[in-house]
C-alpha cells in the first residue's frame, strides 16, 4: 500500500508542474499545447498525435498498474522506482521552471527563446528526460508486460517527437543551436563536455 501512496504521489507531482504550467502561461495568454495542431508538416503533426495517445496510454495504464497489479517486484527494485521517479519529477519540473514562457508542448509555430541555462546545461531535452524516467519508476514499482510495452511505446514516441523539435531548434536559431548542440547532449552530460 505504501509504494501506492508514494506511486500516486509522484505521478500527481508530474502532472501537476505540467498542468499548473500551461495554467500559468494561459493566464499569460500564450499558447502553451500545440501538438497536433497548426500549419506544420503532416509528419510533425502525425508524429506528434501517435505521441500524444502513446503518452496519454503510459499515464492511463501506469495508474491502472498501481491499482491492479498486486504481484511485485522485490523491495530493492521498488526502492530504485521510487528514486527514479523522484529524479524525473526533477528533472520535469526544473525543465518547465527554467524554460518561463518559452515552454511549449510541441513544436511552436511562434519564435521562442533558446534557453541553454539551468538544467538544460546537462541536457538539451530534461522535460523528456523527466517522462521517460517517470515511466521507468512505474515500470520499476508494478512490472507489467503490458506497462511495459506502451512505456516503450511512448519512450519512442518521445525520442522521435525530440528528433523533431531538434530539427526545428537548428532552423529556427541555426548556429546558436548548433553551439549548444555540440556541447550538451540529447539526453544527458556533464557540463562542457565535447559532444561527439
Amino acid at each position: 500500500m505504501i509504494y501506492q501512496v508514494i506511486a500516486i504521489m509522484i505521478m500527481g507531482s508530474f502532472y501537476a508542474f505540467y498542468f499548473a504550467k500551461i495554467w500559468m502561461q494561459k493566464k499569460q495568454s500564450i499558447k502553451t499545447n500545440q501538438m497536433g495542431v497548426g500549419n506544420k508538416p503532416k509528419k510533425v503533426l502525425l508524429i506528434e498525435r501517435i505521441m500524444s495517445c502513446a503518452t496519454v496510454l503510459a499515464c492511463i495504464m501506469g495508474i491502472g498498474s498501481i491499482i491492479l497489479v498486486k504481484h511485485v517486484p522485490i523491495s530493492g527494485v521498488r526502492i530504485a522506482g521510487v528514486v527514479v521517479g523522484i529524479i524525473g519529477v526533477l528533472f520535469f519540473a526544473l525543465a518547465t521552471i527554467t524554460m518561463k514562457s518559452s515552454w511549449r508542448v510541441g513544436i511552436p509555430e511562434e519564435k521562442t527563446v533558446l534557453i541553454t541555462q539551468g538544467i538544460y546545461r546537462f541536457s538539451r531535452n530534461p522535460a523528456f528526460v523527466g517522462f521517460d524516467l517517470l515511466y521507468l519508476s512505474v515500470c520499476l514499482m508494478f512490472f507489467n508486460i503490458p506497462l511495459l510495452l506502451v512505456s516503450l511505446w511512448a519512450a519512442v514516441m518521445l525520442h522521435l517527437q525530440i528528433i523533431q523539435e531538434e530539427a526545428h531548434m537548428s532552423r529556427m536559431f541555426g548556429e546558436e543551436y548548433e553551439t549548444y548542440r555540440k556541447k550538451t547532449r540529447r539526453y544527458f552530460c556533464i557540463p562542457n563536455r565535447t559532444k561527439q
